[in-house]
């Protein structure tokens, strides 16, 4: 019988990819994902759904959780009305106002909680640190530090590695990786504020777009809006 990795999966292009280098591997996949109030909640969740449908994950091994107090926390455009989300920049410089306060920590202490009960030794995520939007919870020392952290924290027996297959791609090495592995893209969804076409706009949306237009593919997803630039 195969191992159990668990994956943390947004419903993202990256998540989507990571769930796919996983099972490439050979693992069998136990897919976790989380509501905090983010403003595409819904649509998320349904990429989430698409995806676990995709690689026939029985539901057993499919589990959404609730971070609400993420969404009362607030402090980030995605989860507080009232701090607006800044127009995209592919060269913004510093922690932009769409980080939600240590949310990956969140993230990850919940699949460690997951995977211990499982039985699974392994957690994959799909984190980028080199062409993400500057959050300091995407990166491999942070990554790092938690796991030792969690090996620390668990049973005796419990083994645990926590794998960041992306952390060092570019979104145009991503979006190469996930069209070889045929992992379903246009089922994912990146877009941070628009839930049935995505904006084009978004820092989100530029990275994913120009990941594309780099790997010389399509995006399937469809979109409101692609800056001239960003054009296939």
């Amino acid at each position: 019988m195969a191992e159990l990795a668990l994956v943390s999966l947004s419903g993202g292009l990256d998540s989507c990819v990571a769930a796919a280098m996983a099972q490439a591997e050979g693992f069998e996949l136990a897919l976790l994902h989380a509501d905090y109030g983010q403003l595409t909640e819904k649509r998320e969740r349904r990429a989430f759904g698409d995806i676990a449908d995709h690689y026939a994950v029985p539901e057993r091994r499919r589990l959404i959780i609730s971070f609400e107090n993420l969404r009362k926390i607030g402090g980030s455009a995605l989860t507080d009305a009232s701090i607006p989300l800044p127009a995209g920049d592919l060269h913004r410089q510093g922690v932009p106002s769409s980080y939600v306060p240590f949310r990956n920590a969140h993230l990850l202490a919940t699949a460690v909680s997951w995977a211990e009960v499982l039985g699974a030794g392994h957690i994959f995520v799909g984190f980028v640190e080199e062409d993400s939007s500057g959050y300091p919870d995407c990166r491999e020392v942070f990554l790092k530090s938690f796991e030792a952290t969690a090996n620390l924290g668990t049973r005796p027996e419990t083994r645990l590695a926590l794998h960041a297959p992306l952390i060092h791609r570019t979104k145009a090495q991503i979006v190469t990786k996930g069209l070889q592995l045929s992992a379903p893209l246009h089922l994912t969804w990146s877009c941070y504020q628009s839930e049935e076409e995505a904006c084009g706009s978004c820092d989100s949306c530029l990275l994913r777009l120009r990941g594309f237009q780099e790997a010389g593919s399509p995006d399937p997803i469809p979109y409101t809006f692609i800056p001239k630039s960003l054009q296939p």
